[in-house]
């Protein structure tokens, strides 16, 4: 059998726990991981810290970014964990198109909570004003992409929990480095 990767796509407006997931993901499959953020230019970062909510024109340079990284780690036979907001059906649609088997994490939750979380964490470009744009632009995963294994999972519960309810809808084995997709 050929090796297939597989992506994992935690994602969600800001301050829904995307890093604190994808990390514990990661570590705990041993998959490589990268923050989506990364790999935003720096007009975007600077557009976002003077509260300018993107555009798609911002988007797409960037989502081709992340899907080309992805594919990149799929060619070196490395699965992955990745944060992105991936709010569109239509974003996600371009970063299925990763070479692998590319399975979205929508982590979701009420506005009170997801603000609170902003407000609570320091050193971040995205300010909580950012927020109902975001929430009014997200567009929540299709039948299709949950018939497809993608998940939403409610971020009201623990990180440890919802590692666990990931791991046992996709059928991944735990353990650093263990973590191998599930045989097709």
């Amino acid at each position: 059998m050929t090796f297939s990767a597989m992506h994992l796509v935690v994602m969600g407006v800001a301050g829904a726990g995307k890093s604190t997931v994808a990390e514990a993901l990661s570590r705990d499959l041993g998959w490589a991981m990268a923050e989506a953020d990364e790999f935003h230019p720096q007009a975007n970062i600077s557009k976002m810290n003077s509260g300018t909510p993107l555009d798609d024109s911002d988007r797409w340079p960037w989502l081709n970014a992340i899907r080309d990284w992805m594919t990149s780690q799929a060619r070196a036979g490395q699965c992955t964990v990745l944060t992105c907001s991936a709010l569109k059906t239509d974003y996600r649609e371009l970063l299925s198109g990763a070479e692998g088997r590319v399975v979205f994490l929508h982590l979701d939750g009420e506005p009170g909570l997801l603000a609170e979380r902003m407000q609570g964490r320091a050193g971040h470009f995205m300010p909580v004003t950012l927020l109902p744009s975001q929430l009014a632009t997200l567009e929540p995963l299709t039948p299709a992409e949950l018939a497809g294994g993608s998940l939403r999972l409610e971020i009201t519960r623990t990180p440890e929990q919802l590692i666990a309810e990931i791991k046992a809808s996709l059928g991944l084995s735990g353990g650093p480095g263990t973590g191998r997709p599930p045989k097709a």
